[in-house]
């Protein structure tokens, strides 16, 4: 966030009035290309360099550099334009703030409470409140889907061939309709572990292949090259192969040539389709972030 700073300060001045105006002047000042412009944080709700701008505004406005006459509208002033000026403005920093009696009177006030999470002692340097708060999130999500992961493998073979029927039709798939869903019988499945039937009539199907294998027990081609000869055995030219593992490189090239159109899910992919349909996962009450939609509020 420190960075933006003083290239923000400068745009401010120069006439931009908010963190979106600021942009074209930071892509120019930090030479970025259009994919690092478009770069967003970990939710996708903003652009990473537009959260920086933001929050950098945010601080200088409480430092007394910047002020605010309107919701979405930020000038200069007169501290602001001399700090520019004297030079000092190139060295802005969360730390150099503090140096500033507006800012140093707002911490000690105990108002700062936009600033609370930063304060807290993020671990990612030069990170917004906002991409802390994200990373602590994907942290969650991460231990989360290893629990998932490690439920499902013990399960019995059996059990994981439902839970993957259970969750395409979670996607979907079939209208989520229960009846639309088959587990084949265990023995004499002809390489086949479910069928979703896609319509009422069953006239368009995609065929099931479940594998519960150790972490370190990769799918190889031998087992697609099987679940593709089951598929023209059937008729069919849509499959689902699911594992607990993962798929090979070569699996995975074999896959992408064949005329069948075939999804590999593996174990990390699974377990987070499985949180995200809430599949063998209860959803609590958790912190739902919401920022202000400045477009909403402006004038033009």
């Amino acid at each position: 966030m420190s960075e933006v700073m003083f290239p923000c300060l400068v745009c401010l001045s120069e006439g931009a009035t908010n963190a979106k105006e600021c942009l074209p002047g930071l892509k120019s000042h930090f030479s970025l290309s259009d994919s690092e412009m478009d770069e967003r944080i970990p939710s996708g709700m903003r652009t990473r360099v537009f959260d920086r701008a933001d929050w950098a505004i945010f601080h200088m406005m409480k430092a007394g550099l910047i002020e605010r006459p309107k919701r979405g509208y930020y000038v200069v002033t007169n501290l602001g334009r001399q700090t520019i000026s004297n030079g000092s403005a190139q060295n802005l920093s969360l730390s150099e703030l503090k140096k500033f009696s507006e800012y140093k009177k707002w911490k000690s006030e105990g108002t700062a409470s936009k600033d609370e999470i930063e304060a807290s002692g993020g671990k990612e340097l030069g990170a917004t409140p906002r991409e802390q708060l994200e990373s602590a999130f994907k942290v969650i999500d991460d231990a989360l889907a290893n629990d998932v992961l490690a439920a499902v493998l013990s399960l019995s073979p059996e059990h994981f061939e439902k839970l993957v029927v259970d969750l395409l039709l979670s996607m979907g798939y079939g209208g989520g309709a229960l009846e639309r869903g088959l587990q084949t019988k265990v023995s004499n499945d002809g390489g086949i572990d479910g069928i979703i039937n896609e319509d009422e009539l069953g006239l368009d199907a995609v065929y099931v292949q479940a594998k519960r294998y150790a972490p370190e027990n990769k799918v190889g081609r031998p087992a697609l090259n099987a679940f593709v000869g089951s598929l023209t055995g059937e008729g069919a030219s849509k499959g689902v192969f699911v594992t607990t593992s993962d798929f090979s490189k070569d699996a995975r090239e074999y896959v992408d040539r064949v005329q069948h159109r075939i999804v590999l899910i593996n174990g990390d992919r699974l377990a987070r389709l499985m949180i995200k349909h809430e599949v063998g996962v209860r959803a609590r009450k958790t912190l739902v972030l919401r920022s202000v939609d400045e477009d909403y509020f402006s004038d033009s």
